[in-house]
């Protein structure tokens, strides 16, 4: 089941399931897993489906907008950044014209951050404190996992315990990892070890003189040296993103369910293939 994708370095292997539902165990994984698991692999995990199998879920309807959430809904992110900020630090067109078409939902959206998250995440023009708007139904949105570092020790003693094997488990989030003046960090309020986290919006002006090098790693089951880490995450990231129903946006959802974003259900999500990790092994 080796894919044409792979590198030189690596082998590349989907591990493809249904729909994660929230609080349904993230077993599942190990499950499609296992039949291709050897010693050594890497088996590298989007964040959302963990934090949705935690039941990380929020109904961004149930929250009232304030003024502040208003203001950075409406003035910080749809015409401060999308028209002034935005262009002068060179951020991605589609980007800035998400911003510019930000609808009155984004509100919401906002107080949702300013509660969970604080300020700092909320000045954030998108992609605030990794919240992600895909891969949830309705008016949900899910929230960074919790404690990944405690879930990949887990995902990893179960398949040593249960399988034989001796794998490397790797959680990462698609909200990126910068390097600035040989320093590594990401807006993201966690992260693993060696790269700087928790820095919000601060983070994200630094990145915009600095390189991205890839998705951020949230946890990792066993010391590897940081750029092999990296690299590992990239390559799941680059691999999972050539998939069809690839949903890295909510925007990708939309155009997965024909523009109905706000009336996706969970029979919906769990009638398209996911594949909410992949297995790299060495060449």
């Amino acid at each position: 089941m080796m894919n044409d994708m792979s590198t030189p370095e690596y082998y590349v292997i989907p591990v493809k399931t249904g729909y994660i539902k929230p609080n349904e165990s993230y077993d599942v994984i190990i499950e499609s897993a296992k039949d291709f698991l050897e010693d050594g692999d890497f088996l590298v995990i989007s964040e959302t489906p963990i934090a949705i199998s935690q039941g990380r879920l929020v109904d961004e309807a149930l929250f009232k907008p304030s003024i502040l959430s208003i203001f950075l809904a409406d003035v910080w992110s749809k015409y401060i950044w999308g028209y002034i900020l935005g262009p002068i630090l060179g951020i991605k067109k589609r980007t800035i014209q998400n911003l510019r078409n930000l609808p009155p939902e984004a509100r919401s959206h906002k107080e949702v951050v300013l509660k969970h998250y604080g300020l700092k995440y909320a000045l954030k023009p998108a992609s605030e404190a990794g919240i992600d708007l895909s891969n949830a139904p309705g008016t949900y949105v899910s929230l960074l996992p919790h404690n990944p570092g405690d879930v990949v020790a887990d995902i990893a003693g179960k398949i040593s315990k249960n399988l034989g094997k001796e794998v490397v488990v790797i959680i990462i989030d698609t909200d990126v990892t910068y390097e600035l003046l040989g320093k590594r960090f990401t807006s993201l309020p966690i992260s693993a070890k060696g790269i700087k986290a928790n820095l919000g919006i601060f983070g994200y002006f630094l990145g915009r003189f600095g390189k991205i090098i890839g998705p951020t790693p949230l946890a990792v089951s066993k010391f590897q040296k940081l750029n092999k880490v990296m690299k590992i995450a990239k390559i799941a990231d680059d691999y999972q993103n050539e998939n069809e129903h690839s949903m890295k946006t909510v925007y990708d959802m939309g155009k997965v369910f024909n523009d109905k974003i706000d009336g996706v259900t969970i029979e919906m999500l769990d009638s398209i293939q996911h594949m909410p990790a992949v297995i790299l092994r060495k060449s």
